[in-house]
């Protein structure tokens, strides 16, 4: 089993609507550890690492994210595992 991280950058109107705390029950649900938090330009960050198709499960959702948010897109990359934080959190 091959562990990832992926951060994604979300924009749209995702901040104010739930977005970083469903975010965060999802991905908890799916056994994925990492962070979202919200960015001073409006967009929200997400690190997601874990199984790979967890990992994208979570990403799927994030399109679509809590029914308030309105995603207009969700660029990813992949980063380094090494650094991959324990649990995940709201920050």
């Amino acid at each position: 089993m091959t562990k990832i991280c992926k951060r994604c950058l979300v924009s749209g109107k995702v901040q104010g609507v739930f977005y970083r705390a469903s975010t965060a029950e999802h991905a908890r649900a799916l056994g994925l550890t990492g962070y979202v938090r919200n960015l001073a330009d409006g967009r929200v960050e997400v690190l997601a690492c874990g199984e790979e198709v967890p990992v994208q499960r979570l990403i799927d959702w994030l399109w679509e994210g809590p029914p308030m948010a309105k995603v207009q897109s969700v660029d990813t990359e992949i980063v380094d595992t090494t650094d991959a934080p324990q649990g995940f959190s709201a920050r």
